[in-house]
């Protein structure tokens, strides 16, 4: 698949162990930072609760470096992605 500007990508990062995985997923998403265009983070808070885990949503420029980054990611244990890819 080539970089094509009329696709949307998607990456979705499902971080288990968030707060033990902050520093390992935080290197990756600078190193890549250049081409997050825009970057969700959603996990449990309360008052007295933060959820050990956490979803982001990571929107990307660029077919070949956001596959450079989801093998970056997956490299870390407790870390699962997905990349959706939409076409026009």
């Amino acid at each position: 698949m080539t970089d094509k500007k009329d696709s949307h990508l998607l990456l979705a990062v499902h971080v288990t162990d968030r707060l033990k995985k902050v520093p390992l997923v935080q290197k990756a998403l600078i190193q890549y930072g250049d081409v997050i265009r825009t970057r969700l983070g959603l996990h449990e808070v309360s008052k007295d609760y933060s959820s050990p885990g956490g979803i982001m949503i990571l929107d990307i420029v660029g077919d070949s470096k956001a596959r450079q980054l989801q093998k970056a990611l997956d490299k870390i244990k407790g870390i699962e992605t997905k990349l959706v890819v939409f076409k026009h």
